[in-house]
């Protein structure tokens, strides 16, 4: 990696996750990995603070004693991504908060949608609410003159605005273009007496939401200045945080965010007391350069943001963001333009995303926790299975997850009694190396993985498969049906962030990472139909690798309601506010150093179909794509999102108009450059050869489809660039094992591991095989994980696309079920 602009010392990178803590160090070329526990109290109070002394004491030449503070003269930047949000929403352990709302929806949040998760539950389930206390503000306006379709024509009401007439009825024009009444004003007094009262009860943080706040945002200006003359310390305002439509959304995203807010705060005051000088932009500044260190935090949308702007609302997927980043940048080849599907997966869940066109996706309304979040955020999709997910047969079917055995007691294999797990499963069937793992299990913590364990966990699995379904499968057709099953599992979200979207998976290159990806990437990739897989060099820290590379992003929004129509007036207005917001980003990013030529921006329209509810982020098209499809027009938006549209949904309603519902400009600061040559670069060039005997560690039995086979081990550091390694082959190092099946290649190159599948995968093989047997419960496992993807899939194309507020929010689409 290089930097773009000029700097002055080490620059480093942490992924703070649940259980480990990854940090990359960089300084003259010289790039360091420090891998260590999050949690460590013995040794050690803060991870990353331990993970900068260790970078620093390696490019010093010196150790730092642990506890004294940093000197941020020697750090040109520290950039992090951290959970510490997501496990505060998970834990229910954020702040104590009151939400503010106009008077007569103070059950908003309990109403809710009406959605149910669990469609046939009789007893259902009222959302979850993080806020203690409710307080309603007797204020109120309405949009005067609203229809369903915000034609931009001049109504009585807009037509009084500005004039004598208007001054009586109280008409303004809101943020959005649209005619505000209003009806009753919010009293100061009122609201101070309010919020004291809550405040007197020992609540420090308020969210604010109010009914059309999103285009008339007086009233939540004037409570958020009289809570501050009050003392609260935190104080959400829903026009500041998202400016959008739906006062449902954005009262639960204002709630979070004052939820969540203060506890990242906490934990980052704590982790600047660690450093002799200041962190972010505002630090380098007051020192003049002499001691502050720039500080940035990944948020839930790839990009950066200085320290003191980091908040909870943006952080939910702080850590997992830098991974995306991460493959996009090192994976994605601008010329060949192949898109990259990221398969993350660790010990409990696995994350799965894409990237394709040279943008990151992204999604403005996802639920997490049971708490629905309107903000910009990566299209990253979890699933519950990891190499920790527990074994069952029930029902006749193999069940993988969502349970997991955790650290403690951990898969069988930790000699600590656990349940059988996915590694456990892999371990029986050779595919792990218990070699390559440290010996810290077992009473004395001096022990490797018990294989034995596990052996005996999965045969009582497949002695109760045999009983039920009288069948005679082995331990090794069981532990291997159930990997079978993990895997179909995990190509379920990868189903849903591709064909779902119309995309076809089987041109896409997977892009694997994470302590156990490698295990299952070829299975997953003949699955799917990806015919290549490329393994980063840093793929066990790629998190941390990604926010190394990533950029510094302001993102600025504002409400419209406006038909969309290609003619200068419509097109002027909306060219008119895109340069208002693209200036406020620009002088943001300047303030942090950034030069005019180190600053671009992506320019959006939220659009949809009128009567519909689902809007489209659609982005304005490249030049290129503008001669290509739009007669080199690249305002046109509105036949941009007729094509993408069509893409998605595989119709249009042409006889519809088309809505504009917000404005959005993402600015990007470029203050690093990615200096390593593309994947395709490299094989282009590459001379292949066939690996040397002596660079086998050795060899072992390792189960595959149909049966044991004598399969190389080989440690990837022995390995030299060219070298050419047939399946069935394994492949590891100290943090990660990769498994090439029999009808795969991998080749070595400077920056990857890439794995080449032969064209007819075992798919097709495995039908064959099962074709003939009466009733297969790994069949039968595999087909009801296929027909469940296929009703989510039917599901979300109903809600998107429907006009009834019955299924588009309430989400009752019964007959996707049957």
């Amino acid at each position: 990696m290089a930097s773009t602009t000029k700097h002055r010392g080490i620059r480093i990178a942490i992924d703070r996750g649940g259980t480990f803590t990854d940090c990359v160090g960089e300084s003259n070329g010289e790039e360091i990995i420090i891998k260590l526990l999050s949690e460590d109290p013995a040794n050690y109070k803060d991870a990353p603070l331990e993970g900068i002394r260790r970078i620093m004491s390696h490019f010093l030449g010196r150790d730092i004693p642990r506890g004294e503070a940093l000197d941020t003269s020697q750090i040109d930047s520290i950039r992090m991504g951290t959970t510490v949000a997501t496990n505060a929403l998970l834990e229910r352990k954020g702040e104590k908060i009151a939400m503010v709302v106009t008077k007569g929806f103070k059950d908003c949040l309990t109403i809710g949608n009406q959605s149910r998760p669990k469609i046939f539950d009789l007893a259902i389930r009222k959302p979850d609410v993080l806020y203690e206390k409710v307080v309603e503000i007797e204020e109120r306006v309405t949009l005067e003159d609203y229809a369903e379709d915000p034609e931009r024509t001049t109504t009585k009401a807009e037509a009084q605005v500005g004039t004598k007439e208007a001054e009586g009825k109280t008409l303004v024009r809101g943020l959005s273009g649209e005619t505000v009444r209003i009806l009753k004003r919010a009293e100061e007094q009122d609201v101070r007496s309010k919020l004291k009262e809550v405040y007197d009860q020992g609540i420090r943080s308020i969210a604010v939401c109010l009914m059309h706040g999103y285009t008339f945002p007086d009233h939540e200006a004037l409570i958020g200045r009289i809570a501050k003359e009050i003392g609260f310390q935190h104080i959400s305002l829903s026009h500041e945080l998202m400016p959008m439509i739906k006062l449902v959304s954005r009262a639960t995203s204002v709630c979070a965010d004052a939820y969540l807010t203060p506890a990242i705060r906490k934990y980052i005051d704590g982790f600047q007391a660690g450093f002799e000088g200041g962190l972010g932009t505002r630090s380098v500044k007051e020192e003049k350069g002499a001691k502050g260190a720039r500080c940035e935090f990944m948020q839930s949308d790839g990009g950066l943001v200085d320290v003191d702007k980091f908040t909870g609302l943006k952080a939910i997927l702080s850590g997992p963001a830098g991974g995306v980043v991460g493959y996009a940048i090192t994976s994605y080849d601008d010329k060949t333009k192949t898109p990259v599907i990221g398969f993350d997966m660790g010990g409990t869940s696995t994350d799965v995303s894409r990237y394709g066109d040279g943008r990151y996706e992204h999604v403005f309304e996802t639920t997490t926790a049971g708490v629905t979040i309107q903000s910009p955020q990566l299209d990253i999709n979890t699933v519950a299975a990891g190499g920790g997910s527990r074994l069952f047969f029930r029902n006749g079917l193999f069940v993988v997850g969502p349970e997991s055995a955790g650290a403690h007691p951990g898969p069988a294999c930790y000699r600590k009694g656990g349940p059988a797990t996915v590694t456990d499963a892999n371990l029986v069937l050779g595919r792990l190396l218990p070699e390559f793992f440290p010996k810290i299990f077992g009473e004395n913590e001096d022990q490797g993985l018990d294989v034995e364990a596990s052996r005996k966990v999965l045969q009582e699995l497949t002695d109760q498969v045999n009983q039920q379904s009288d069948k005679k499968l082995t331990v090794d057709e069981v532990a291997y049906g159930f990997l079978t099953v993990a895997n179909e599992t995990m190509t379920r979200p990868i189903r849903s962030i591709t064909e779902a979207k119309g995309h076809d998976s089987s041109k896409h290159r997977l892009a694997t990472f994470g302590g156990a990806g490698g295990q299952h990437a070829v299975a997953i990739a003949e699955s799917l139909g990806i015919q290549q897989i490329l393994v980063h060099r840093y793929s066990s820290v790629l998190s941390a690798y990604g926010m190394a590379l990533a950029d510094v992003v302001d993102e600025r929004q504002e409400p419209e309601s406006m038909v969309w129509k290609d003619d200068k007036d419509v097109v002027g207005e909306l060219q008119k506010k895109m340069g208002k917001l693209k200036g406020q980003a620009q002088q943001a990013l300047k303030e942090q150093g950034f030069q005019d030529d180190e600053i671009a921006f992506e320019e959006y329209l939220n659009m949809r179909y009128r009567g519909t509810e689902s809007a489209l982020m659609i982005v304005r098209p490249s030049p290129e794509e503008a001669k290509e499809s739009f007669g080199g027009n690249d305002w046109d938006f509105g036949q941009a999102f007729v094509k993408q549209h069509r893409y998605e949904f595989g119709f249009t309603l042409d006889e519809r108009d088309v809505i504009v519902d917000d404005v959005r400009v993402r600015g990007i600061g470029k203050s690093f450059r990615h200096s390593e040559e593309t994947v395709d670069k490299q094989l282009k060039a590459l001379k292949q050869q066939a690996v040397s005997d002596k660079k086998k560690l050795n060899s072992q039995q390792v189960y595959f489809e149909g049966g044991r086979q004598e399969t190389p081990v080989f440690k990837l550091e022995d390995l030299e660039v060219g070298d050419s390694i047939p399946g069935p082959a394994m492949l590891a190092d100290g943090t990660q094992t990769i498994v090439v099946t029999p009808k795969a290649t991998a080749v070595i190159l400077k920056t990857h591991v890439v794995i080449n599948l032969e064209k007819e995968g075992s798919k097709a093989e495995s039908t064959k095989m099962t074709a003939d047997r009466e009733v297969d419960p790994i069949m039968l496992s595999i087909f009801g994980h296929r027909f469940m993807a296929i009703a989510e899939q039917m599901g979300r194309a109903l809600q998107k696309t429907s006009v009834s507020t019955n299924v588009k929010e309430r989400l009752d689409f019964f007959l996707c079920y049957l």
